[in-house]
């Protein structure tokens, strides 16, 4: 089986430098190649290149412009130019542009295969190092989860001890109740936190779509397949990733998806016959019952008792009505930053109302009527909060209750 390898793309107007480069490499990476810089932007426009090896001359075309295109890409790769007219010139040129090294023609093909070594070497210490940095913080991440209620300590508590493990965590509990938050945080506090996480949210995608967004696909594997694709479980290799609203996975994909989080790690691309392995953490999230679905028929027994190794249930916010001002407050004081105005409250008298049942439909209110106005105000009264408090919500109906007690996981 084959490990997942770093993506080179070789662009040279001569198909021998071309194509000799690409027997050279392409034993330890998946290498692309180009003639021009039409060619060029396809490949990066479609595929996670992670080092680009472009020629300084492109027929009439010129290779700076390449690098230049390459690095304003969101994900810019490594760039290393090669050139027939290697000069001091031409190499401090290229690296204040951005490129990591140049290499001269004739081309030394052992000093090719050590700088791109290095380079690659390089990117993923510096990428490492960018993460952590962005990871450290005085709470490890949790800090995104708000609230002070007894049933969020319990969840809190539960992401510290799983976090470090490598099991397989399934999220339950109602949308817009923090199951991605939760699921950020296990990843911060994990041992993969160096490397991606990557999500997918299985609900919005064809059956088809999902499956090549998992796995990744062939060229010419379906139609508008045009080039490889990388998927998801690639892109997450060594790090973490995150399946929203997993019940939505058809059963031909989920037997697929229990091959990939068994003890064999492996899949095939879609259209392929190479067979890959990725290590990865998953994380699953719901708002369905998954053990009911196993009874009905409509979900693998098999793949959730793989998912459901450690179980967090998300509590609704109408269990715990004491986060809410705490909510209200962050909120507010997101909007605030957001405006670049002075950081707002709520107004003291509404610490003693008991909010709506539901947040979202508060703050769907607040975020079109009250963003606007926090942008020519520097206060804010609760006024609009209370008077949202006064109407009736969903949760006021009996019947609607009585069946949220029954199933919760809707």
């Amino acid at each position: 089986m084959d490990s997942i390898q770093p993506t080179i793309l070789i662009v040279d107007d001569e198909k021998a430098t071309r194509d000799g480069l690409r027997r050279l490499l392409e034993n330890d990476y998946d290498v692309y190649v180009a003639g021009d810089i039409a060619g060029a932007m396809n490949v990066l426009e479609r595929e996670n290149v992670d080092l680009l090896l472009t020629d300084l001359r492109l027929g009439p075309e010129d290779g700076m412009q390449l690098i230049d295109r390459a690095l304003k890409m969101p994900q810019p790769p490594i760039c290393i130019m090669m050139t027939a007219y290697g000069s001091v010139d031409t190499a401090v040129e290229a690296m204040k542009r951005g490129a990591y090294d140049f290499v001269t023609k004739p081309l030394n093909l052992d000093k090719v295969e050590l700088l791109i070594s290095r380079a690659l070497r390089d990117s993923r210490l510096e990428q490492e190092n960018r993460t952590l940095r962005q990871q450290v913080d005085e709470r490890y991440g949790l800090e995104n989860i708000i609230g002070d209620s007894p049933a969020l300590h319990e969840v809190l508590d539960t992401i510290r001890q799983v976090a470090p493990s490598s099991a397989n965590v399934l999220i339950e509990g109602d949308s817009g109740t923090g199951k991605e938050l939760a699921a950020h945080a296990i990843h911060n506090l994990s041992r993969r936190n160096k490397a991606k996480f990557v999500t997918v949210h299985c609900a919005a995608l064809s059956p088809t779509l999902l499956e090549s967004e998992l796995f990744g696909h062939e060229k010419g594997a379906f139609t508008g397949a045009h080039e490889r694709r990388v998927g998801r479980f690639e892109q997450a290799n060594s790090g973490t990733i995150f399946l929203d609203e997993v019940a939505e996975i058809p059963l031909a994909t989920q037997v697929k998806l229990l091959r990939v989080i068994s003890e064999e790690r492996a899949f095939e691309r879609v259209g392929g016959n190479q067979t890959l392995r990725a290590d990865v953490r998953l994380i699953a999230a719901t708002n369905k019952n998954l053990e009911q679905l196993v009874k009905e028929g409509k979900f693998r027994d098999d793949l959730y008792f793989r998912l459901n190794v450690v179980r967090i249930v998300m509590p609704p916010l109408r269990e715990r009505k004491d986060d809410v001002p705490l909510l209200v407050r962050a909120f507010l004081r997101q909007f605030s930053k957001a405006n670049d105005k002075q950081i707002v409250d709520v107004a003291p008298e509404n610490d003693r109302h008991e909010f709506g049942h539901c947040l979202r439909p508060l703050f769907a209110r607040l975020d079109n009527r009250d963003a606007a106005r926090l942008m020519v105000s520097d206060e804010f009264v609760g006024a609009r909060v209370q008077a949202y408090e006064r109407q009736p919500v969903p949760w006021q109906n009996e019947d609607v209750i009585r069946q949220r007690r029954l199933e919760p996981f809707e």
